[in-house]
């Protein structure tokens, strides 16, 4: 995939570089995958909003994306290289033996054509599934699960992958993309390789409604408020925070401030933190 740049016609152009979509083989979505997707903007099942600087944005349809990969032993041949509105990498279409279709997270270098399966005894390639006990240590991997069968939630955006450190008893040490490593059971599952369309992190947006159509809207400064709306408002010209630590809107600390419970029970997997 490469990034492409933008004759300077305009100064929301002048930055602003894209996507070539050199990788893209299909266009539109495989039907019998999709389904609408409401837009929440950012509200919980109350109805209130608990994180802020959401909403509006272009349309969305939801693609089902195939994290499990529990079809065990049975290949499947990539139809077809396809884009995602709601996520960093792109995706894969898979037409399976016994007639399935299903996506999966493209990983660098999986190409039209090429057949990718999940299994225990399956080849150590890009795109294949495998439990981590079958896979070799500093192998890099990506969708990795942490509880057996729930289906991966780590290492899913773009460019993405984490390592293998090491493997004792039915424990894995896993490098995350964050620099954490954590400890995984074994007989979880990853997909070897890395996450495709790498180049993400290097695109320039350029202005500031093209965030605006992803449903990112603006954030204001607390000092730039008036008092009533922030803590931090109010006052004759710049003025500073003036109380002990900068505060949230409603008073609660922020901007440095741990928020990660002591004693939550995934703490003790960490062998070493991100920072």
């Amino acid at each position: 995939m490469g990034i492409k740049r933008f004759k300077p016609h305009t100064p929301g152009l002048r930055f602003k570089t894209g996507y070539t979509f050199e990788e893209i083989t299909k266009a539109e979505p495989e039907r019998s995958l999709v389904k609408s997707l409401k837009k929440h903007a950012g509200r919980n099942n109350q109805g209130r909003v608990t994180t802020r600087h959401r909403g509006g944005g272009h349309r969305r349809l939801y693609r089902e994306i195939d994290f499990v990969r529990d079809k065990i032993g049975v290949p499947a041949k990539v139809a077809a290289i396809e884009y995602d509105p709601n996520r960093s990498a792109r995706i894969a279409l898979l037409h399976y033996a016994d007639g399935e279709k299903r996506y999966i997270l493209a990983p660098v270098g999986l190409a039209v054509g090429e057949t990718v399966a999940s299994g225990p005894d399956v080849e150590i390639r890009s795109g294949n599934t495998l439990p981590l006990s079958s896979i070799p240590v500093g192998t890099m991997v990506h969708n990795v699960e942490l509880q057996p069968n729930r289906g991966g939630q780590l290492v899913r955006a773009a460019g993405g992958a984490a390592q293998i450190m090491a493997k004792e008893g039915g424990i894995a040490q896993l490098r995350l993309p964050s620099g954490e490593v954590r400890k995984i059971q074994i007989v979880c599952r990853a997909t070897v390789g890395q996450i495709g369309n790498v180049e993400h992190e290097a695109i320039k947006y350029g202005k500031a409604g093209r965030k605006r159509w992803l449903g990112v809207k603006p954030t204001v400064r607390g000092v730039a408020q008036d008092p009533r709306s922030h803590p931090h408002g109010g006052g004759e010209g710049k003025s500073p925070i003036g109380m002990p630590g900068p505060v949230s809107p409603w008073g609660k600390p922020t901007l440095g401030k741990k928020t990660r419970k002591p004693n939550k029970p995934s703490n003790r997997d960490i062998v070493k933190r991100r920072k």
